[in-house]
Formats: C-alpha cells, structure tokens, sequence
C-alpha cells in the first residue's frame, strides 16, 4: 500500500535506491563462455561461488551457461567477482610444452603428423614467448607432463593445469565444460574423457604398469585410491584399470562423472585401438575426430561400439507418472531397456540353457568357411584374386528387424512369417543346390542333411528360393523393429568420411578405385588408426551382443554380460545370416550373369579364378546392373583383397587350408 504523506527526502532517496539498482543491473557481464573460464581459471567450483553470493550452484551453471541472467542482488555481486577474478590473472607467460620423444629420423618416423601441415597447430618446438589464455573445449583432454601437467585439446590449443594429484585433475575437467553433446533425443550429454600419457601417470603417482595382470586393476588400498575417496569420488564396480570411470553420487540431479584412460597400462593401444605414436596434440586431434564422427571413447573399440547403442537407442526416456504427474525414466519404445534370456537354441553353448542340450538343437548361423576344388576351365586361368565385401556385417544390420524386449513366444507347427523375427525348427535339406556355390543355409557351405534352427532372415531367402517352407517348432518376437539402423548409419558415415579423408571417394569409377585402395597402405598412419578404430568399433558392437564369459571356469555358469539388455545373441545371429544371404544372392546372381562361381569364401572374403592378377578381370564395369558385387567404398561393396596364382591356390588346398585366409597375404607364391 503506498503512503501519501512522504515527504521529499524520502520520495528522493527511494528514487535514488531505484536508480542504483538500475544501474546495477545495467552492469556489463562478460560473455557466459569467459564467466566459465574465469572461474574455472581461479580453481573455484560452482559450489564455492554459489555460497559466497549466496544462491545454488544451478543458478551459476545456468549464468555461465547463458540460459538465465543474475537478477539483484545477484547481479552486481557477481560482476564484482567476475572483474576480481579477471583482474587477478597475470598475462601468462610460458613456452609451449615439448613431447618428450627420441631424436633422430627413425624417431621422427614414428611420429606421424595426424593432418596436413596447413591444418597442424604450431609445431611445439617453435618458440612461443607468449600463449593467448585457453578456454577448455571439446569433449576430451590429453594429459602430459614436462616441467608441469599440460592438457591438449582436440582444437591444437594447449592449457598448463595448476593441478598436481589426480583428484586436482578430475576437479579441474569436471569443471572445466569438457563434454560431449548427446547423440539422439533422449541421451546424455557425453561425459569428459581424461587421457593420461605414461608421463603423466608417473606425476601423479601411478605406477608404470599394473601388478595385477588378470584383472588389470589398481589395488583398492593404493594411495591414489585413498586421495580420491577423501575427495568424495568413486570408482564404478570395475576398479581402477586401464579405462576406470570416477564419479560422485548424483546431487539435485545433477551428474559429476569423467572417464579415464591410462595409456601405460594399454589404454589406447589394444583391444582394437592399436593408435601409433603420437604426440600429445596429435593423438587429442585423432580422438576428436573418433568422437565426432561416432562418440567419446569409453574403452576397447568393442565397448564404444555398444556404448553406441545405447546412445542413440538410450533405454529409458522422460514420461510422466500417471499417480503423482511427475517426470519419471520411462522405457523407450524402439530401444533395448530389458535383459532376458534367449530362446534355448540361441544360447551359447556356455550359457546354463545349454546344459544338456543336444549338438543339434543348437543354431548355427555363423559366416561361411568353404572352398572347393576348381574345375577344368577355372584350372586353366592363371590367376586367383580374393573380392572382400566392405564391412559385411554393418551394411547388414542396416534396416533389419531385429526382437526387443517381448521374450521369444514358443510355438508348435507354426506357419512361416518373415515379417517376425525369431528361430525357427526347419528342414532345408531337400534344396536343389549348385555345388559350384557354398550353401546359403550352412556355415561350412555344405548342404544340410537334417532339420536345424535357422534365423527368420535365412529362411526368408529360402523362400525366395521357392523352397517348401514348413517349420516344426519356432520361438518368435513379437515385439520387433530395426533397432541398429541409427547405429549402421553413424559407423557407415564415419567410415565413408574417413576413407573420403585418406583420398577414397564415393562414385569413381572402379579403375580408380583400385588405383585409390592400392596406395591406401602407403597414407599417414594416424589416419590409417583411426579408420581401423571405426570398423574394429563395428565388428566389436557386434560381438559383444553375444559377449562370452571372462575369469568363469565353471561350465553353465551365468556371467554378468547376461543381465545387460544389450546381451542379444539372437540379434547377432539375424546380423550374421543377414550378410550370408546378402552375400549368396550376388554370388547368384554374378553366376546368372557372368557364368563365374566362386572357388572360396571366408566370411566376407570371395575367391574367384581370373584371367589377370586384378578385381576388374572377374568384376567389369555394370552400370544399370544391380544386385552384382561393385567394387567402391560403400559398406557392402567390395575391394580387391589380393591376388595369387591358381598354382597357390591348388597347394593351400592340398594341406586342407582355406585359400580364402591366405590370399591378403604378402608372401610370394611357393
């Protein structure tokens, strides 16, 4: 209610007190990027400076975030704090860090620049009297030592860290912006990944190498451990290994979580990474481009590509709860979010629904190991040249129905659907097959004899072949859709970018494209190591939908791999008949219309008798022509995979080999 006898004075003085929060409020702010930087400069977590100004750490994540401005009294006090902070930093003056590396040409070779020289940031060993202040950025840091700890970024911009044990440095990159954004709607903005070079390891007191070789994890009661509990983080169940993950429990929904990797105890250099030497800038770059194209890196190649599943497919999504209206983790239609088991004849034979079952009613999709003897005419060519399908087995995944999280329906006698996917009891033994092609039903390529337990995408191309379909028995998932399209459609562009990177482009024409894949060995290694990283990302994601017992001995014993819902090994079964089928049909139909047959299939490697050492000999130009093999980058096309004479190929056959296996190999002809 307002007062009508005020007099002059205090009219006056309100009109003042008006004007002053005004003008406070009219006080300059730095851009929200610099707030983070100077704040994270200064060594302060937002926690600090939410209680000296005396409100929540979200409303100063949101303030450096941009999304909210400070209101009074807020504002001015943290003007203040932002020109205090500024006015606190000293110009920095250092030299730029120099990799501690051998001297000499032969080391300098080990050294492979990661990007042409007009894209490299300013070698280290210039002079750099002066370096401008860094603003953290990306979704990860490579961490070295020198005289200091040094963090290099995926942009070429480097930052000395005032941190000097390893809890320092996890405070610093959680607070740091570090992180990845998320990959699809209802993910996760990416936590930040910390990789520590063997010199940096050694600064923060961890050993060169780990004690416990089967394992691989640090003792519990190390002294690193102990610093990082009484700074309140955690270790995930898995320890602290080569890729550990640290965290501190979640506080108003809010996630405090970093990975780690320890490149001296093999991080980043097994398991599918096999990285070269790089120096630190280098190897910050070629992890940013891995984490561009696919994700942050969460361990061996394996793990990244089921991570990736999960990330674009994430198991639970936001929904309200019918009783209270809330926003609750809801399952995600389309997404894995269960674990279950498998129909019996799809469990390994490790798995306790194994126990006691009969050889025979266990399926048996796996990739073809066949070969055959040439016949007269294929005897007389010269030459055997290998033909290998370009990432077979993603380009199978692309599109295809695969059962989510109903368990499989057991039926008796049921009519055949190839709309549902599932396995099924069948007997294709009755199938008019040419023995000059392996069969599409069996791994060995040798025609069955009896009924077995088929995936619905092989008995689909039975029917395709005009085949009675008659199955006894099936176990069926009625809960069904293309779960790994997003995930083949991520791996396929990152490969393709890639490649394009290395000088191999889409739609040139096949000479070239020989010409291209030839000189391919030849390019930079670093290059090379990451594009082996994304296809090693694609066949582990793979195999880690029927990932096998590790440290069990004990038969019929149930692992932990088996209560993750990304556990499905009737999902790789249906991937793997998928590539088999896709393959027999271009076999076909290169059969129909060349009258060439293959002499030996591994996997996705194709043998074929040929006139001259060369793809283009058994692969000619079709344009216009679809459904025969074409050599181009594409995942499901094909490359030359070597070249033998027929006199090779005879003797691998002679002592019981497969010359599929051998014909990359660089040994001359014997």
């Amino acid at each position: 209610m307002r007062e009508e006898h005020a007099d002059e004075s205090e009219l006056c003085a309100r009109v003042d007190g008006l004007l002053a929060d005004l003008s406070a409020q009219r006080i300059p702010l730095p851009p929200p990027r610099e707030r983070t930087r100077l704040r994270t400069a200064a060594g302060l977590s937002t926690e600090q400076v939410a209680d000296v100004l005396s409100c929540r750490a979200e409303d100063i994540a949101a303030w450096e975030a941009g999304t909210r401005a400070p209101r009074l009294p807020h504002h001015a006090a943290y003007a203040r704090l932002l020109d205090g902070l500024k006015a606190l930093e000293q110009p920095l003056q250092t030299k730029a860090p120099t990799p501690r590396e051998p001297t000499g040409p032969a080391a300098r070779a080990e050294q492979p620049a990661l990007f042409p020289a007009d894209e490299a940031p300013p070698s280290p060993r210039r002079p750099a009297p002066s370096l401008p202040r860094v603003i953290p950025t990306g979704p990860l840091a490579v961490i070295d030592h020198t005289d200091t700890l040094v963090a290099h970024f995926t942009d070429g911009s480097a930052l000395p860290l005032a941190a000097d044990d390893l809890p320092g440095v996890v405070q610093w990159a959680l607070d740091s912006g570090l992180r990845r954004d998320r990959l699809s709607p209802y993910d996760q903005d990416g936590d930040p990944l910390i990789v520590l070079t063997p010199a940096a390891s050694t600064a923060l007191h961890l050993p060169a190498e780990l004690d416990d070789r089967v394992t691989l994890r640090l003792p519990t009661d190390h002294p690193v451990l102990a610093q990082l509990r009484q700074a309140g983080f955690l270790l995930t169940r898995r320890g602290f290994g080569p890729w550990p993950r640290v965290y501190r429990p979640v506080v108003n929904k809010k996630r405090a979580s970093l990975q780690l990797a320890i490149q001296a105890w093999g991080a980043l250099c097994q398991d599918g990474w096999n990285l070269p030497p790089l120096a630190p800038a280098d190897l910050a770059r070629l992890l940013g481009r891995y984490t561009e194209r696919l994700l942050t890196p969460r361990g061996s190649t394996a793990v990244c590509g089921q991570e990736l599943m999960t990330a674009l497919r994430p198991p639970t999504k936001p929904g309200r709860d019918p009783a209270n209206s809330r926003w609750v983790p809801t399952p995600h239609r389309g997404a894995l979010h269960q674990a279950m088991d498998p129909a019996p004849p799809e469990a390994p034979d490790a798995h306790p629904l194994a126990q006691g079952r009969r050889p025979e009613d266990a399926m048996e999709e796996e990739a073809w190991d066949w070969s055959r003897a040439p016949d007269e005419h294929e005897s007389a060519l010269a030459h055997v040249v290998g033909i290998d399908i370009n990432l077979a087995f993603l380009s199978a995944a692309s599109s295809l129905s695969v059962g989510l999280n109903a368990p499989p329906r057991h039926v008796i006698a049921p009519t055949f659907d190839k709309t549902i996917p599932g396995a099924w009891y069948c007997d294709l033994s009755h199938a008019p097959l040419d023995p000059r092609l392996p069969s599409p039903f069996t791994a060995t390529g040798q025609a069955p004899t009896k009924p077995a337990w088929y995936t619905t995408v092989t008995l689909a191309y039975a029917q395709e072949l005009n085949l009675d379909i008659r199955p006894t028995e099936a176990y069926l998932r009625d809960d069904h859709g293309p779960y790994l399209t997003p995930w083949y459609e991520r791996l396929r562009d990152a490969y393709l970018a890639t490649m394009a990177d290395l000088g191999v482009h889409e739609k040139i024409p096949q000479p070239q494209y020989l010409a291209a894949m030839q000189k391919l060995p030849t390019a930079d290694p670093a290059q090379l190591a990451l594009l082996a990283a994304i296809k090693a990302t694609a066949k582990g994601g793979l195999g880690k939908l029927r990932e096998g017992p590790r440290h069990i001995t004990a038969p019929y014993t149930r692992w932990p791999a088996l209560d993750k819902p990304t556990w499905r090994p009737d999902i790789r079964a249906a991937v793997v008949a998928k590539a088999r089928v896709n393959l027999h049909r271009k076999l076909r139909k290169m059969a129909e219309q060349s009258g060439r047959y293959p002499l030996a299939v591994l996997s996705d490697c194709v043998l074929y008798a040929a006139h001259a050492p060369t793809a283009l000999d058994v692969v000619p130009d079709q344009l216009g022509t679809q459904g025969l093999i074409r050599l181009a980058v594409n995942p499901g096309c094909a490359k030359q995979e070597g070249a033998k004479s027929t006199a090779w190929y005879q003797q691998q056959l002679t002592q019981g080999l497969n010359p599929a296996r051998y014909i990359k190999n660089d040994a001359p002809d014997t």
